[in-house]
């Protein structure tokens, strides 16, 4: 149920409430989250973001937890990629060094190759995953919306008792 009550509120935000911009911010963050591994600092600050940015909650669990159905079988590229980086490109070496002799950069785990493979990732793909999204917000609510609330299956469930029931809990939930 715990679940079922943030798909609704993901669906609710991207029908109204929430602006685009806020649905693709907290889509972005909890795609970043649901990207990496969560126990280093740049996972703590990405949550302290969602959470406390006025960002929308329900996107961000519904990001990170598709993202993280499927970022474990991307491990191999964020290897491959972070190794790159960390041992491949001799320019870098020194930039590692000093930020591993700094107290609280290890706490990044950077040193790890699927960590810093993910996060480089994650700052890649920030840009297309925030506009992506809002593009898709601003399309769900323009024009897929209405031909939705069209289908006969969704005016058999909004008609039925056990919708409005929910429906009603939902509201008293909400004040």
């Amino acid at each position: 149920m715990f679940w079922l009550k943030f798909i609704a509120k993901f669906f609710k935000a991207l029908r109204a409430g929430d602006t685009p911009g806020q649905v693709a911010a907290g889509f972005l963050f909890g795609f970043m989250i649901g990207l990496m591994p969560m126990l280093t600092l740049q996972g703590v600050i990405f949550w302290l973001l969602l959470l406390f940015l006025n960002v929308n909650l329900a996107a961000g669990f519904v990001a990170m937890i598709a993202t993280s159905l499927f970022a474990w079988l991307l491990d191999p590229f964020f290897h491959d990629l972070g190794f790159v980086l960390l041992v491949h490109i001799t320019a870098l070496h020194g930039i590692w060094e000093t930020l591993y002799n700094w107290p609280v950069s290890p706490l990044t785990k950077f040193y790890n190759t699927v960590v810093m493979g993910s996060f480089v990732s994650a700052l890649v793909l920030a840009a297309p995953v925030y506009f992506s999204m809002k593009k898709f917000v601003l399309t769900y609510r323009e024009k897929l919306e209405p031909r939705i609330l069209k289908w006969k299956i969704v005016q058999a469930v909004k008609g039925s008792s056990l919708y409005k029931w929910f429906d009603k809990v939902q509201r008293i939930g909400d004040l």
